[in-house]
Order: structure tokens, then C-alpha cells, then sequence
């Protein structure tokens, strides 16, 4: 049952302005239900060349080798299964690990065993191995599965590395049919028009939505890698 908490001094032009703001949220909350309906509906995507991926040992703390070879299709774990990936901002022209991006993986560090019950999850950079492992280790990413994709063209190909090595983030849903073919179902990147520069996948991190809760809202805040004092 809904219920409103009336707050003592509440006056009468505050409840009307959140009473009209209630019903706003309502209406944005049923809009992003339609529009992940329609996402869920979408046809049958295009297959995808079988990438090969680098990924070191399962355990960050056990070193960086060996490292195997590892191909898209062999991500899934399960039949009927999604893979969730994020492509991160690390490596070739981007020499030094993506702020945003190291924010967003974060937040997927701490939920990833959750998502697993659901769907594959990782996280792929051009970046080494090593290099990648290193970073993880940094931020204590230990339930995520790591994997470098310099050496192909999966990024490029993807939409989120050009042809100078510049680097973009980047979600991708793949599937997997029943003979083994992979197809990509669904991508977004933070610019999705020329109007809107990177609130594209802002979804995916709670720390916008926090902020947008107080009256300062998110000004021009921007993550950094390590905050001082």
C-alpha cells in the first residue's frame, strides 16, 4: 500500500510540488519498463566472428601467468545464457586507466555475483594482461573475470576503439544459438547524439542517481581513480 510520511512543517505549496513530483517519477519509472520491454523484444542480432580474448589466472592474487586464450563463444557458461560485457577505456592510446570507467567497474565489482545468477558478466580492455590484473588489484577487483582484447579487432569492431587506438566505454549483450553462432543483441555507448556526451549508459552506475536525489544534483563532478584528502 502506498503510503506518504508526512514530515512535521511540511507546508502546503511542498506537498503539492511533491505530490506533482511523485507522480513524475511514476511516469519515468513505467517508461524505463517500456523501453527495456522493447529492448527485450528486439529481432535476432547479427552473428560475430569468434574473438579471441587473453585472461590470466581466476585468482588476481595468483599472479598474472598463465595466460590462455580464451574465444567469445566459450564466455557463455550455460546454454540460454546472456553474456553482459563492459568494454573498458584501458590500453593503446589510452595509457592510463579511464576515471568513469574505473567507477562504473566499482560498482559492477560489488554485484557481480549477483548478476551471475542470471547471465555471464566480464570485463574486456586492450590493455596487457598484467597491466589490467594490476589495475584490478588496485581496486580490489576480485569477483570480476578480466580479459585483453588488444590484440584483435573486437574493439574496433564494436564501436569503441578507433582506428588510432583512441578508446570508448562501451556495453554489449551477446547471445549464443543453439549450433554455437554468437550474435550481438544489444550495445550503448555514454554519446548517444551529438546533445548528449556521456550520460548514454549512466544506468549502469548509482552514483548519478545518488547525487541527482540531492538539491545540488551532480554539477559538473567528475570521478577521479584516487581522491586526496
Amino acid at each position: 500500500m502506498f503510503r506518504h510520511t508526512r514530515l512535521p512543517g511540511e507546508s502546503a505549496e511542498y506537498l503539492a510540488a511533491r505530490e506533482e513530483l511523485r507522480l513524475a517519477e511514476i511516469e519515468l519509472m513505467r517508461h524505463r519498463e517500456e523501453v527495456a520491454a522493447r529492448r527485450r523484444t528486439l529481432p535476432p542480432g547479427p552473428p560475430v566472428d569468434d574473438y579471441v580474448f587473453l585472461e590470466g589466472p581466476a585468482d588476481l592474487d595468483a599472479g598474472d601467468e598463465p595466460v590462455r586464450e580464451v574465444r567469445l563463444s566459450e564466455l557463455f557458461t550455460a546454454p540460454e545464457r546472456s553474456l553482459i560485457m563492459y568494454q573498458f577505456m584501458y590500453g593503446k592510446a589510452q595509457t592510463s586507466p579511464c576515471p568513469m570507467c574505473t567507477m562504473w567497474i566499482d560498482g559492477f565489482s560489488g554485484i557481480a555475483h549477483h548478476v551471475a545468477r542470471n547471465a555471464d558478466f566480464v570485463i574486456a580492455a586492450a590493455a596487457d594482461p598484467p597491466v589490467l590484473r594490476q589495475h584490478a588489484r588496485n581496486r580490489g577487483w576480485h569477483r570480476l573475470r578480466l580479459l585483453s582484447c588488444g590484440d584483435s579487432t573486437f574493439k574496433f569492431d564494436t564501436g569503441s576503439e578507433d582506428k588510432d587506438g583512441a578508446q570508448d566505454s562501451t556495453v554489449s549483450v551477446f547471445t549464443r544459438d543453439g549450433d554455437g553462432t554468437v550474435r550481438h543483441f544489444y550495445s550503448a555507448h555514454p554519446r548517444m547524439s551529438p546533445e548528449i556526451e556521456e550520460r548514454g549508459i549512466d544506468l549502469l552506475a548509482p552514483v548519478w542517481h545518488l547525487l541527482d536525489l540531492a538539491p545540488q544534483g551532480r554539477g559538473d563532478w567528475y570521478p577521479s581513480v584516487e581522491y586526496g584528502p
